[in-house]
């Protein structure tokens, strides 16, 4: 058996194309479409064509049903039931259903429905029966077709499998039989250097070992990865999620390697199919959605009112000092996405020509104006308009220079996991932290603050941090 470190796959443009307008997500989206429109056309005629209920008269269909179809699928994205539907069982996902329907029926009722008409409660109940049969019927069928199309190859997940020869065939003969998984095996990732000298034949081509994985992922770029490691290091399997995140990739693991990563990320029960997927991404979309819009309103509201200070501030910094009165430097964002950050200058012009990058403990550089504004993070404030343009988040791990970024990421292998969020102007490291001192040893304990935030993210902990970070202010905490 040898090693096959020339092969690659790239999808072809219609199999991205089938992923994209076929996948679990899609079907469930034309379903609803379909469905709601037939519900809503089923209610009209119940209630203004049988004669079962008073009204004045017959209103419009076009737009009302135009209208409540949006308002559908926007609380329905909202809901999270746009979600992979391998994630829930049928029986979870009626229960979701009619959990939505029923509050989405509660506020369109008392918003729209709600006319002169002598029995508000039958309409109600008949509106909601109507809508929660529809949607349930049409997301089942979504998934009967789903799965035939996946039978028959035409919806496929191209994987590699980790683990031992042993354990990736065994696997993949699986997937073979149970062809609506939908699974397309690519690769295998050895895990066992000892492998190489065995007489098994690997059922895919075998792409290399473990400690390559980053080189291999871009040669070979997977939609999900799946690990078959009876009793894998945890430092490997931190490794690969941390790997994985960074390219969007879903990384599956057995059902026996639960207790290892019990504690370390959330995790998902995949229906049907015994593995479980490691979920990193935590925030639903409704509350992405109020986080942005937090991050807006909080900006202008820092930005704006706080004008006369910043205005004050900005005449102190050129008072004392030559030079600009905003420093504005290269970051790393989200996704390894560089951006240029904007803080108040609160050292000398040039300060990093004759200096370390990070600031030290009561570094000669930093001005006395500036030695205050570091003191209670007032510095930080212009960020604020990194927020507005969407580069970095009120909360979230610290965004770092490029040179730190590049330095640190060839030294601890899972460094660059951090940027699958966005940066914040404050963090869960931020209120934490004492004095700081550039080393391994820091970014090491930096790092553990930055993956609980992510692996824990929520609005609750958002405010949390804000909360922390104003009292820190008054305390005035910053390094100087």
């Amino acid at each position: 058996m040898l090693i096959d470190d020339h092969y690659s796959y790239k999808p072809s443009s219609r199999d991205l194309l089938i992923r994209k307008f076929l996948s679990p997500q899609a079907t469930q989206f034309y379903a609803d479409i379909l469905m709601l429109i037939v519900g809503y056309v089923a209610y009209y005629y119940i209630k203004f064509g049988t004669g079962w209920f008073y009204s004045v008269a017959n209103p419009d269909l076009l737009i009302p049903m135009v209208i409540l179809l949006v308002y559908w699928l926007i609380l329905f994205w909202f809901s999270g039931l746009y979600k992979n539907w391998y994630i829930r069982s049928p029986f979870d996902e009626f229960f979701l259903v009619l959990r939505v329907t029923f509050f989405g029926s509660f506020i369109v009722f008392f918003l729209v429905l709600l006319d002169s008409n002598r029995s508000p409660r039958m309409v109600f109940l008949v509106y909601f029966a109507i809508i929660t049969i529809s949607i349930a019927i049409g997301r089942l069928s979504s998934r009967k077709i789903q799965k035939k199309i996946r039978k028959k190859g035409i919806y496929t997940i191209p994987s590699i499998i980790v683990g031992t020869i042993e354990k990736a065939n065994e696997f993949i003969d699986k997937t073979r039989i149970s062809r609506a998984w939908g699974y397309k095996a690519i690769g295998i990732i050895l895990t066992d250097t000892s492998d190489e000298n065995k007489n098994v034949e690997p059922n895919e081509p075998v792409l290399g070992y473990i400690d390559n994985l980053h080189i291999i992922l871009d040669r070979v770029l997977p939609t999900e990865l799946l690990i078959t490691v009876d009793s894998p290091k945890r430092s490997t399997l931190v490794n690969i999620a941390n790997e994985c995140a960074e390219k969007n990739i879903i990384v599956k693991i057995v059902p026996d390697l639960y207790d290892i990563f019990t504690g370390l990320v959330r995790t998902l029960p995949i229906y049907g199919i015994p593995l479980i997927e490691i979920n990193t991404q935590l925030l639903k979309p409704w509350e992405m959605v109020i986080k942005r819009f937090i991050d807006i309103v909080m900006s202008l509201l820092v930005l704006i009112l706080g004008m006369p200070l910043w205005v004050i501030i900005a005449i102190a910094i050129k008072v004392e000092s030559h030079g600009p009165v905003f420093y504005k430097q290269e970051r790393v964002g989200k996704d390894g996405q560089p951006f240029v950050i904007y803080k108040f200058r609160s050292m000398i012009q040039d300060a990093q020509k004759n200096g370390s990058i990070w600031t030290t403990v009561n570094d000669p550089r930093v001005t006395k104006i500036g030695y205050f504004i570091r003191k209670t993070h007032i510095d930080e404030f212009p960020q604020f308009l990194n927020v507005l343009k969407g580069e970095m988040s009120l909360v979230g791990p610290r965004p770092e220079q490029t040179v730190i970024v590049n330095k640190y990421s060839s030294i601890v292998t899972y460094y660059k996991r951090r940027h699958v969020v966005k940066p914040g102007i404050t963090g869960w490291w931020q209120v934490n932290y004492v004095v700081y001192e550039e080393s391994v040893e820091e970014i090491e304990s930096r790092l553990k603050d930055d993956f609980y935030y992510i692996e824990n993210m929520s609005l609750k902990l958002d405010l949390e941090i804000i909360i922390r970070t104003v009292i820190l202010m008054f305390r005035m905490h910053g390094q100087s």
